[in-house]
């Protein structure tokens, strides 16, 4: 029960459930979808009332890098997995020169229950000319549009100068 905490005590406080619990993907902007014959629809009876069959999940959904020594190149890499019945493509919008953020990615179909790794490589450099205690912050969402929504991926880092 979400009334008692492990000891089984009454909760003093309300209990926040994450979004994922709540049927709300966050860090997401639905697309109008327009209907394609060739898409690979599944069309048995079973799915026939569902809405949503393509779906992709970030893995991890937000890549914070920490602390960066300017001058240097980091990476990660973030895992699009989709859980829909479909196989589904999708397209990085490549960020901005001046944020150092680059994505490397196989484009092409993920069938169903597949992923897609996408190489997050940021090249560590000051924005702004002033001085700024030491510490810049670089954030920036990446755009991942998919035939449904359009996914962000928070991307933050701070540049040690």
């Amino acid at each position: 029960s979400l009334m008692v905490d492990v000891t089984g005590q009454t909760r003093k406080e309300r209990v926040i459930l994450p979004p994922c619990l709540q049927g709300k993907k966050p860090h997401t902007i639905p697309n109008k979808k327009i209907e394609d014959p060739a898409s690979g629809k599944v069309s048995t009876s079973s799915l026939a009332t569902r809405q949503d069959l393509t779906k992709f999940h970030l893995i991890p959904p937000r890549v914070v890098f920490g602390v960066l020594k300017e001058g240097c190149i980091y990476a990660t890499i973030v895992i699009m997995k989709n859980v829909g019945v479909n196989f589904s493509r999708f397209r990085v919008k490549q960020p901005p020169p001046y944020t150092g953020l680059r994505v490397m990615y196989t484009p092409g179909p993920v069938a169903a229950g597949l992923q897609a790794e996408l190489e997050i490589e940021i090249f560590a450099m000051l924005i702004g000319g002033k001085d700024t205690g030491g510490l810049e912050e670089v954030s920036h969402n990446i755009e991942i549009v998919t035939e449904t929504e359009t996914l962000l991926l928070p991307v933050k880092a701070n540049i040690l100068c």
